[in-house]
């Protein structure tokens, strides 16, 4: 290259002396290495996955209202049309897609922390599971990408085990945005969802919750374990109605990915996020992770670190349409002490010191 460089510099004259000292400027650039094409890959999959979930349904929403005023007015009203025929599809199983699952952006999600799936027990095919999701931080990474995506391998390390992930039943009013939700996998997080995977739809279905929902991402802090289980019984309830098994699961490292702002108890603003989680069942968390350009900058990109789903040992859960108190109290103390072994079981393997406890709320 610097061969023709040079002769080429040598049978033309002074205006072509610029374009020769360009062409060596360029020689000098390093070319991106294969490291920094795959780094930028997994940044923007994230990137994607995050203004996905934060901004896709409103930003939709704003966007057909406005079609309605213009001459494309036709577009919104046939999809009014198709909502209100669709309305109850995300109750009754929803609308899985592969292709969408098992696509290669999510190889490049899951490499950027980089996240894992550690199974210690099978799953039957012939039993229907509650998957208990712990803890929930701030925007469930961990139970995203092991139960709606296909990058870690659930469906090879449980074969015959369909995953599925509830979530909060208001994302599915938001036009656009729950199709997108439905072709993942998620469902809404009512009794008549998961009632329907669990009782109508076979067997072989694992529908992940997580358990501590809103309230515990309000608790989300780097360094602190602290669940919302202690009154939460409804899947309990609900496991024993339909014969389903509990299934405990922990996530290492979710709530390392952000750093929240946590206000005292009594502050106004506590107050006004409590207020608004009970009213909407959303938390507004003001939070922070990284920045686009540099890990030590600031912005709202979670951080790059290891996470690590560790699937527990099954709690048989016998079939009783209508359990009394006393039965869901029993099988709610079952699970969480199969939790809080799987937790201590894997504690130090997995970043944590053999003096952490899990406090349950």
């Amino acid at each position: 290259m610097k061969t023709i460089i040079a002769a080429y510099s040598q049978n033309q004259s002074g205006s072509h002396a610029s374009i020769q000292a360009a062409l060596r400027t360029l020689l000098r650039v390093p070319w991106p290495s294969q490291k920094d094409f795959k780094a930028c890959l997994q940044l923007i999959s994230v990137l994607q996955w995050l203004l996905s979930f934060l901004f896709m349904g409103i930003v939709f929403l704003l966007l057909l209202i406005y079609l309605l005023f213009t001459s494309f007015w036709p577009i919104p009203a046939l999809y009014l049309a198709w909502l209100i025929f669709d309305w109850d599809t995300p109750e009754k199983g929803g609308r899985s897609c592969a292709w969408i699952r098992s696509g290669s952006i999510w190889n490049n999600f899951r490499d950027y922390f980089p996240i894992q799936l550690v199974k210690t027990h099978n799953l039957l095919p012939s039993q229907n599971y509650i998957v208990g999701i712990h803890p929930h931080g701030i925007l469930a990474v961990g139970a995203f990408c092991n139960f709606v995506t296909c990058s870690t391998g659930f469906c090879e390390k449980f074969p015959g085990i369909k995953p599925f992930l509830a979530t909060l039943a208001g994302n599915f009013r938001l036009p656009v945005f729950r199709e997108y939700l439905m072709s993942g996998g998620l469902c809404p997080v009512t009794r008549a969802a998961i009632g329907h995977l669990i009782s109508m739809n076979g067997t072989g279905n694992a529908v992940g919750i997580a358990i501590g929902g809103a309230a515990e991402s309000l608790t989300c802090q780097p360094g602190l374990i602290t669940l919302i289980l202690k009154n939460r019984k409804g899947f309990v309830r609900m496991a024993l109605q339909h014969g389903a098994h509990l299934v405990p699961a922990f996530t290492f490292g979710e709530n390392d990915l952000f750093q929240q702002v946590v206000f005292e108890e009594g502050s106004r603003m506590k107050s006004f996020q409590n207020r608004v989680q009970k009213l909407l069942g959303i938390a507004p968390c003001l939070f922070y992770g990284r920045g686009f350009g540099s890990v030590h900058s600031r912005g709202f990109l979670p951080f790059p670190r290891p996470i690590t789903t560790v699937i527990g040992e099954p709690v048989t859960v016998p079939k009783i349409e209508r359990p009394s108190c006393g039965t869901v109290d029993a099988y709610h103390a079952m699970y969480v002490r199969a939790l809080l072994k799987l937790f201590n079981d894997h504690k130090v393997k997995y970043g944590l010191s053999e003096t952490d406890e899990l406090q349950i709320l």
